[in-house]
């Protein structure tokens, strides 16, 4: 049976190890890792403060961890060998490796080669 909303509130930590709070009721102070990125912010290391629980039926609850807004970090610039990194990488996805050439977008990993060399007789037509 899933946790009702108010098994899902525990501050204290006593049940589930850490504090624990219904899906959006966390305290202020605390955020996602998605929440942190969009104010330009990271973990920085720091251990999971909390954890957001949302019951669900037939399955285990959602869980959502949070972390400290006061010990999060400015996430680190992207340097120029960095994105030179990135680019060497993008490239790789883009390029087919049966006919070599750049696609213009990333190969589906699903084929393993560009739609014109995956479906040759559908180009032709």
């Amino acid at each position: 049976m899933p946790p009702s909303r108010s098994r899902c509130f525990d501050p204290t930590g006593r049940v589930h190890g850490i504090p624990t709070y219904p899906w959006r009721l966390a305290p202020d102070g605390y955020a996602t890792r998605r929440q942190l990125r969009a104010r330009g912010l990271s973990p920085g290391g720091q251990p999971i403060a909390a954890q957001l629980l949302r019951p669900r039926r037939g399955r285990g609850p959602l869980t959502a961890y949070l972390y400290r807004l006061d010990r999060a970090r400015p996430v680190r610039p992207m340097t120029t060998a960095m994105w030179a990194a990135h680019a060497k990488a993008m490239l790789a996805r883009r390029k087919c490796p049966n006919c070599r050439t750049d696609a213009g977008y990333c190969i589906p990993t699903s084929l393993g080669m560009c739609v014109s060399c995956a479906y040759p007789t559908a180009q032709a037509a």
